[in-house]
């Protein structure tokens, strides 16, 4: 179910002027804080009004000033997820499960079946003052999901957990997605979650979009790597597991060739998505021999950016993927890498970590 959004207001000096469309899948909002993108979120749940626009789910208009349409929030049929959790204290957590069902009055779904997606099935009668931060939000992604939303609004869901808990959270919202199909849109700031989550990304800028477009080709575009964040920048590749870990090692199938990854729990034949750094990556000119790093891959160099620091973004065809390099601009010249330079791109095994690897949500997979 496709999402449109064309909305307009002024917040203070700030000037929200937003218009994307957010097709089926997880559409990720992804700027930097400040940028507008809960006052989006907001618009689209009803929760604040814009001075002008349209916005519509399918063929359902929310909002259209013209129209002079403004749904209120019940009506909307849409599960809304916030950065803390939101839980009633005073209910246990198959209470707090079962509340927006109630409210919505389309609560068909077992909660017992959505506990037990979200891994929370063995909390139903704990009182939710006893639960971590990982598990209050699956909880509250139990309520939305209860709701039986037309889409599903996540505003910085695990902005408020520490790594590890939004390492335990990460895989549940990959399951979430595959196993319901509902569509998404997922507020952050977070690379890490736009990699492992995203089928589509709208980038916001002062309250613009800046673009908009598939993860693999946005992701690595030399040219949004300011907006993106340098050390942020890099790539996702769709991978195929071809064989089990040996010795630690996992042995990936991609486009240009192979990659060996510390062991992934995935069978051989699954799908992944894995993020590689541009700062992960370094150049030769020649196959290099006599390394420790295990993934070489040829490539071709489709371009280079030059920034106003010693740093050069190269941008590199590995197959049918793209991989973007982080070097020096010192290295750049001594390797005379240009645009439509054979060369290697060189990765540590290591590099990757566990949490740069997810089960794909490519569009189509």
């Amino acid at each position: 179910m496709m999402l449109s959004v064309d909305v307009q207001r002024d917040l203070g000096a700030f000037r929200l002027d937003t218009v994307f469309d957010a097709p089926e899948g997880v559409t990720v909002l992804f700027g930097r804080s400040g940028s507008g993108k809960t006052s989006v979120i907001k618009s689209i749940a009803g929760l604040l009004t814009p001075k002008s626009g349209r916005i519509a789910l399918g063929d359902r208009t929310l909002f259209d000033s013209t129209g002079r349409t403004n749904l209120p929030v019940h009506k909307r049929r849409l599960g809304y997820v916030f950065q803390d959790s939101r839980l009633f204290p005073h209910l246990s957590v198959r209470e707090n499960l079962c509340y927006a069902a109630r409210v919505s009055g389309r609560g068909s779904q077992s909660p017992d079946h959505v506990a037990d997606l979200l891994g929370i099935g063995h909390l139903l009668d704990r009182r939710t003052h006893a639960l971590s931060g990982g598990e209050a939000q699956r909880v509250a992604i139990g309520r939305a999901l209860l709701s039986e939303p037309d889409m599903l609004l996540m505003d910085e869901p695990l902005a408020s957990l520490d790594e590890p808990r939004k390492a335990e959270i990460l895989p549940y919202l990959e399951t979430l997605r595959r196993e319901t199909g509902l569509s998404i849109l997922y507020v952050t700031h977070n690379m890490a979650e736009v990699a492992r989550l995203a089928t589509h990304i709208v980038l916001i800028d002062q309250g613009r979009v800046a673009r908009s477009g598939a993860p693999e080709d946005l992701l690595t575009d030399p040219d949004m790597v300011r907006l993106l964040g340098i050390r942020d920048a890099g790539a996702v590749l769709s991978a195929t597991v071809v064989a089990p870990p040996e010795d630690g090692l996992s042995e990936l199938a991609i486009s240009g060739g192979r990659l060996y990854l510390p062991a992934v729990d995935a069978p051989v034949g699954a799908v992944l998505r894995v993020r590689v750094l541009a700062q992960d990556v370094i150049l030769a000119r020649t196959r290099p021999d006599g390394i420790s790093a295990l993934n070489i891959l040829p490539v071709r160099v489709l371009a280079v950016r030059r920034g106003d620091g010693p740093g050069v973004i190269v941008q590199m065809q590995a197959g049918d993927d793209r991989l973007l390099a982080r070097i020096t601009r010192r290295s750049a010249d001594a390797l005379n890498i240009v645009e439509g330079t054979e060369c290697f791109a060189v990765m540590k095994s290591v590099a990757v970590s566990q949490t740069d690897i997810a089960v794909g949500l490519q569009s189509g997979l």
